[in-house]
């Protein structure tokens, strides 16, 4: 039980630590664009880029997959930046009409995160013959995690939209463009050539 707490809680201080605020900016700007009435939605956005991270941590925690970590570390916000823009481009239409782009970006895209932490993660476990277990307990607590954050994107736009009347266009516009912002200067810092 021990170890499940440990990996449990690892999982939710990668995702909910500011220091590395890349996997919330990623989720804000996946979630930006739906409402309280589609959390089932925006649950399997969440879900699926748990999913596509634990791929890829599994695949570089028993050395199948090893890409430099420079890439990655550009591709990240990379990733941050076109979900962005995407949203910027689409901000007039209602979130039904993206979700099947999000979820392909979520997964996609969660992809990539997970190997941006995959060095991490294989030094955390070792040279542990069971990698599957921590993975998993890992994997729980990053899914908690971001629950958590995309809850919270989901109440304050229910509350500008609701008792502030912010339009949910402007929501998403500003929001995606405050975001693309910090993704850019992240992709400077980052660039690797």
């Amino acid at each position: 039980m021990e170890d499940f707490i440990l990996y449990f809680k690892m999982g939710l201080n990668h995702v909910l630590d500011f220091s590395a605020y890349d996997h919330i900016l990623f989720l804000i700007v996946l979630a930006v664009v739906f409402s309280f009435n589609q959390f089932k939605k925006v649950f399997w956005l969440v879900t699926l880029f748990t999913i596509g991270h634990s791929i890829t941590l599994a695949l570089a925690a028993y050395g199948i997959v090893n890409i430099k970590m420079n890439l990655i570390e550009f591709l990240i916000p990379v990733t941050i930046f076109v979900t962005g823009i995407i949203n910027v481009f689409t901000a007039k239409k209602s979130a039904t009409g993206k979700e099947n782009t999000n979820l392909v970006f979520a997964l996609f895209f969660g992809l990539i995160h997970g190997l941006g932490f995959s060095n991490y993660f294989k030094m955390m476990i070792g040279k542990e013959d069971d990698k599957l277990v921590p993975l998993l307990e890992f994997a729980l607590g990053i899914e908690a995690a971001q629950i958590i954050i995309v809850l919270g994107i989901l109440i304050i736009g229910t509350l500008l939209q609701n008792f502030f009347r912010v339009t949910r266009r402007d929501w998403v516009l500003v929001t995606s463009a405050i975001v693309i912002g910090f993704a850019i200067q992240m992709m400077l810092d980052r660039v690797f050539w």
